[in-house]
């Protein structure tokens, strides 16, 4: 299994008709949709969610996707997908793992690498922006009470 931080969120969703191809599967570029919801889910359980992101003139595109599909997902299944934060002194990396909730079943797994730019000049910041490590840090703290 990949490495999990102690910072994650779970999203539930059930698998819908128009997320499947006509062989009945989920088409595999649906899996980056249900990423990026469970991704801000977790910004969100952080307190850096869009606008304290915008608030803060930083922006953080995505510059590196690895996706692995294991298992396919069909119509009406019902998946967890979980974002994990691993990394964030300099660049923001998530590693995410979708289940089958009846089983079990590993369906995906994937990482995402994100790096923070001013969002004006689009200028690349070699440093995580203060206010971003200082949600995390208290995100991290609150979970050890």
């Amino acid at each position: 299994m990949r490495l999990q931080g102690s910072l994650f969120a779970d999203l539930d969703l059930e698998v819908r008709f128009h997320d499947v191809d006509m062989v009945g599967v989920v088409w595999h570029g649906h899996y980056l949709r249900y990423l990026e919801n469970a991704r801000w889910a977790l910004m969100n359980q952080i307190g850096y969610g869009l606008d304290r992101m915008l608030a803060s003139g930083i922006a953080w595109p995505i510059v590196e996707l690895h996706t692995r599909y294991i298992s396919p997902a069909r119509f009406g299944d019902r998946l967890r997908v979980r974002a994990s934060l691993v990394e964030w002194q300099s660049r923001l990396g998530i590693n995410y793992l979708v289940t089958r909730q009846d089983d079990g079943a590993r369906v995906a797994r994937a990482r995402t690498v994100q790096v923070a730019i001013d969002a004006r000049s689009h200028e690349l910041m070699f440093a995580t922006p203060a206010d971003f490590v200082a949600c995390v840090e208290a995100a991290m703290a609150e979970q050890r009470k």
